[in-house]
């Protein structure tokens, strides 16, 4: 997702958009670890689409 589209969110969408990237942040963990996993960039854009999200979280100051 890109951050000019995050910007429009609330920051409860933000939220709740952390929180599900956050499970399937775990969900493709657990697919590596068992040797499951077949779109490793996966990993990396789910990584980085939460960095977005703490930083726009951030910059509305409700994170610190």
């Amino acid at each position: 997702m890109k951050a000019k589209d995050m910007r429009e969110k609330s920051v409860d969408e933000l939220e709740k958009e952390l929180l599900e990237l956050r499970k399937a942040q775990f969900s493709l963990r657990m697919q590596q670890a068992t040797q499951q996993l077949t779109n490793t960039a996966a990993m990396r854009a789910t990584r980085r689409d939460i960095a977005r999200i703490k930083t726009l979280l951030r910059e509305k100051g409700v994170r610190k």
